[in-house]
């Protein structure tokens, strides 16, 4: 894995730009507030967080991170926007919690901190990077034999197209138009694949659903738009 070949200016430029809004739950980064304590309660209920050394991998403004910092997780995040990981520090005058933040590409963090982590967390995240095999194999590599790694996407379909960029980006504007690339969109057959290359086997695959009228989000067996695997390492 060459930790400086899978990273998207263009993708770390757009995500910076609006960092300061990060932790505005009425801004752009509204659907993320909303389905975050979804998230999470998946995350926790699946791995005990309590104790774990994770790792948010892609952490940008730090709001999963904080959010498993806040259920004891000793929590590292990592990301390349250096605006997003500033808005992530300054948060933490304000919450408390403690978490180690650093400029590094997964790749290379594999690379430093090999089996490193109780549990791997990689959410919204591999649609925005070139070769997302190699994030998969980044989180692979990060977590203890045995230990679990948790990602999240979006399917590549026509109704995932018509909801999380027409819908989304254009209709309700909900998101920054462009803040998705369909193409980079991962089918969960490739994403298995991915998974099982990296030496990971998958243990769940779950649909993540958010009403942007009622604010509310939940986690069914409809992998349509977006959705989380759960996955862990050979031993």
């Amino acid at each position: 894995m060459n930790p400086d070949s899978n990273a998207d200016q263009r993708e770390i430029d757009k995500f910076g730009e609006v960092a300061h809004r990060w932790w505005d739950p009425n801004s752009e980064f509204r659907p993320l507030h909303d389905i975050n304590p979804v998230r999470l309660g998946w995350i926790d209920r699946n791995s005990g967080l309590l104790g774990k050394h994770v790792i948010d991998v892609g952490c940008g403004g730090g709001l999963l991170s904080e959010g498993m910092a806040a259920m004891g997780a000793q929590v590292t995040g990592i990301d390349l926007s250096e605006k997003a990981l500033s808005i992530a520090r300054l948060h933490l005058y304000e919450s408390g919690h403690a978490i180690d933040y650093r400029l590094i590409a997964a790749e290379a963090m594999a690379q430093e901190s090999p089996s490193g982590f109780d549990l791997v967390t990689c959410l919204e995240m591999l649609e925005h990077v070139p070769d997302p095999a190699s994030t998969v194999a980044a989180c692979a590599s990060l977590v203890k034999p045995g230990g679990q790694v948790f990602l999240s996407t979006l399917n590549r379909n026509a109704k995932a197209y018509a909801l999380a960029v027409v819908g989304a980006e254009y209709v309700l504007n909900l998101i920054p138009r462009g803040t998705h690339d369909y193409t980079r969109f991962l089918k969960p057959a490739e994403l298995v694949r991915l998974c099982r290359n990296a030496g990971l086997d998958v243990l769940e695959i779950a649909g993540l659903h958010y009403n942007p009228f009622s604010r509310q989000a939940f986690i069914d067996g409809n992998t349509d738009v977006n959705y989380l695997v759960r996955a862990r390492r050979n031993a």
